[in-house]
């Protein structure tokens, strides 16, 4: 059974009738397989591309190598251009990539520690949400926690969208 974040925010996404789809590297499929398990998947989840090699990001999304380069594959700029053209692949209304370490020998450094992950959220109206967080654990803990933060994220800012789109409707 999907954890009750990811239940919550499946729900809020079918209330408002939003398609919802993944770009996928540190946590390789396994936030659009908790989607699966909500009883309103039917009605959000387009699918998901898990996309955790460099050359994937590079070959698959258009991301030039000097951009990973630079920023290393693990980053906020890399996420950020993995949600932005999942539109390519999926017509969603809502794009979720994650990169991120959940484990020593990627691209840690003291800033960067492992358990840092990036998640970007393309929302409708072009709105973002762009999240840097440092999680605890083994990478099965350093996963969970991310698929239970992007939950949060994402029903946090659908109910935005909400209240933004009541707030326009009555000033007009």
């Amino acid at each position: 059974m999907a954890s009750q974040n990811i239940i919550i925010a499946s729900r809020r996404l079918a209330e408002k009738g939003l398609k919802i789809a993944f770009a996928e590297s540190a946590t390789a499929g396994w936030l659009a397989s908790e989607f699966a398990l909500t009883p309103t998947s039917g009605g959000v989840l387009l699918g998901g591309i898990v996309c955790y090699d460099a050359c994937t990001k590079e070959e698959l999304f258009d991301i030039p190598q000097e951009i990973i380069d630079r920023y290393t594959p693990e980053s906020a700029e890399v996420t950020r251009l993995l949600a932005e053209r999942l539109t390519k692949f999926f017509k969603c209304d809502v794009a979720v990539a994650i990169t991120g370490l959940t484990a020593p020998g990627g691209s840690e450094t003291d800033e960067k520690p492992v358990g840092t992950m990036f998640i970007h959220i393309k929302l409708p109206e072009d709105r973002y949400c762009a999240h840097r967080e440092v999680f605890e654990g083994d990478p099965k803990d350093i996963i969970g926690q991310t698929i239970e933060r992007v939950g949060e994220l994402i029903t946090e800012h659908v109910d935005k969208i909400e209240m933004a789109t009541a707030q326009d409707t009555k000033q007009t």
